[in-house]
């Protein structure tokens, strides 16, 4: 109960981070006005007094992010913020879902037909986007109403406000792909109490709306039915004051606590299991609690860490601890080489195994390679921290441009 304590009272302290925090033209004789409809259909408007609402609509995709949305809501942002009749900008997902993260079954099709440079595009779009956002200058607000995963989280959590409601279903299962946590979970994982950060990404563990609000992953909530009230009233605000927007939050919002069977009441056990410094010394301390304390938790935990890929937990374990002293822009450019050396299969195939094991075939049966912790060796790993190389450039974040993390 008293880490309880103390994570509910870090929420302020996380509020500072923000999260608690190009794409290239084709050219023709004739525009494609298919195309851009489409495009412009896969993340719609809503026009407000003063304000904006950028609307994911893939609900049939559970609105994954593809290279051309995160190009519309780069467009979108930036000329939102040059706005001066626009105060706060808002993001929401349509159907059951916020955004389940990066579209990763187009890029494991991606990667089978050899188009490594269009799966180079939507990594660099979508992190400039996550960055665009961690130093937005108007307040914004995310309502993440159902599933929120993976990149979904990236393209929300930098943001100044985060409404989750009693659907909200937070994850980062990377590493059950054989792939890392991305678009700035290293960042903003990292500065979760304790060590509920490498749990979390190691074993890809869900949270709720109410578990998101208790750990600083959110700012309010409220339930479902109560969405249509709070977009009513934010629609009519006519300011960019953020105090005002927060008033009115906190007008429809629940205070709410976890329940006993969450995993924030077991945040002493991660804390004592997580703090350690390699995946091996993680794993041999879950299974000494589980011996010494015939713990059932600790079980299903390490079957979680075994099904995942063993070099993808290695390297999601070195990319979160580097994050804890990291700003976000130098997160961002990390988890770029980590992931263009991912689908360049220079290591391993773990990604696309990964895709195709649990979201394409769906037999659950991947072939890990290297199949055993012990295997993946110290080169393997720092493979993916190195720098790309002259032939490759590293991610341009427009840093001079705008404000810098802190």
């Amino acid at each position: 109960m008293q880490k309880l304590k103390f994570i509910l009272q870090s929420n302020r302290s996380l509020q500072r981070y923000g999260f608690g925090f190009h794409q290239k033209r084709s050219f023709s004789a004739l525009p494609s006005y298919t195309q851009l409809d489409y495009i412009q259909e896969e993340v719609l408007v809503e026009g407000r007094a003063k304000s904006r609402a950028a609307i994911l609509n893939r609900p049939s995709a559970l609105n994954a992010l593809t290279t051309s949305m995160a190009a519309r809501l780069n467009r979108l942002y930036e000329s939102w913020e040059d706005n001066s009749d626009i105060g706060f900008v808002m993001m929401k997902g349509s159907g059951r879902a916020f955004c389940s993260g990066t579209d990763v079954v187009t890029l494991h099709q991606l990667l089978n037909q050899g188009k490594t440079e269009e799966c180079k595009a939507l990594f660099e779009t979508l992190y400039k986007f996550v960055y665009v956002l961690g130093t937005y200058l108007k307040p914004h607000v995310a309502i993440l109403d159902g599933i929120t995963m993976g990149g979904g989280a990236g393209i929300s959590l930098p943001g100044m406000f985060r409404i989750v409601t009693d659907r909200t279903v937070f994850a980062t299962p990377e590493a059950q792909i054989g792939f890392h946590p991305d678009a700035g979970a290293s960042y903003y994982l990292s500065r979760l109490p304790g060590y509920l950060g490498e749990y979390l990404a190691l074993t890809g563990d869900k949270l709720n709306g109410v578990e998101m609000i208790a750990c600083g992953l959110a700012t309010h909530y409220s339930l479902k039915e109560r969405l249509v009230w709070i977009e009513e009233r934010l629609g009519k605000l006519i300011t960019d004051d953020r105090s005002v927007i927060e008033s009115s939050l906190a007008q429809y919002g629940d205070l709410v606590y976890p329940d006993k069977r969450s995993v924030l009441h077991k945040l002493e056990t991660i804390d004592k299991c997580f703090c350690h410094d390699t995946v091996e010394e993680i794993i041999n301390a879950l299974e000494n609690e589980a011996a010494e304390s015939y713990n059932e938790w600790c079980t299903a935990v390490l079957t979680k860490l075994k099904e995942a890929s063993p070099l993808s937990l290695k390297v999601t374990l070195q990319s979160i601890r580097e994050g804890r002293f990291q700003t976000l822009d130098q997160c961002l450019t990390r988890e770029y080489r980590i992931s263009l050396k991912w689908i360049s299969k220079q290591v391993s195939n773990d990604f696309s195994e990964g895709i195709r094991a649990r979201l394409v075939d769906k037999d659950f049966a991947p072939k890990w390679d290297p199949p055993k912790l012990e295997q993946v060796t110290g080169d393997m790993v720092n493979c993916f921290f190195s720098p790309l190389g002259e032939l490759e450039p590293e991610l341009n974040l427009p840093t001079a441009l705008r404000e810098p993390d802190v």
